[in-house]
């Protein structure tokens, strides 16, 4: 039986490999493309992705979740940057979250850690950092859908495959889509 930390984790690696198999079917140029009607490029909301994970990962039981030293305004700065800058970036957050999940029991999670000063539980603090990490994925991969429009290849169950799907369900746990969606190559 999977514990919660871990059950945490898996979602969060479903999500990560969600924005990269989006990310990996773009052009480089793609990259600094505003969404539609000013909206954020998928560089600047990988850029805010990584910054918020890092604020609120580093020292997490011991710290504010908001970090003196991070730049949340800047994060949302129009950017140009290239695909090796926007990956190196993206892992440092992620790895710096990976780093807290390790460390975590769920014995831990009725410990209150804080946000901008607010107490919260730390269940409490994962799961509002994974819907607001999920919330900002998904505008990756719409932002992506968009721009590849008819070449776009399905990161989940493509439209018309549900009944075919159903019968031989294989993405339910987070795990095996995370690998599924790990194995796609990049578009050069």
């Amino acid at each position: 039986m999977t514990n919660i930390i871990d059950s945490i984790r898996a979602e969060y690696l479903r999500y990560k490999a969600l924005a990269e198999a989006a990310i990996a079917q773009l052009r480089d140029d793609d990259l600094a493309v505003q969404a539609p009607n000013g909206g954020n490029s998928i560089a600047t909301i990988s850029w805010h992705i990584s910054g918020n994970l890092q604020s609120r990962f580093t020292d997490f039981l011991t710290s504010d979740g908001e970090k003196p030293w991070r730049d949340r305004e800047e994060e949302f700065e129009v950017r140009r940057v290239t695909r090796e800058e926007l990956l190196s970036k993206w892992a440092r957050g992620w790895d710096v979250l990976a780093g807290a999940l390790a460390t975590l029991t769920d014995e831990q999670l009725q410990l209150t850690v804080t946000i901008r000063g607010q107490p919260l539980r730390v269940h409490e603090a994962l799961h509002r950092s994974l819907a607001h990490t999920s919330y900002h994925v998904g505008q990756i991969v719409y932002a992506a859908k968009a721009m590849r429009g008819k070449d776009w290849k399905y990161l989940s169950i493509a439209p018309g495959g549900s009944k075919a799907y159903n019968e031989a369900p294989k993405f339910e746990h987070a795990n095996s889509q995370t690998a599924a969606l790990s194995d796609r190559p990049a578009r050069k």
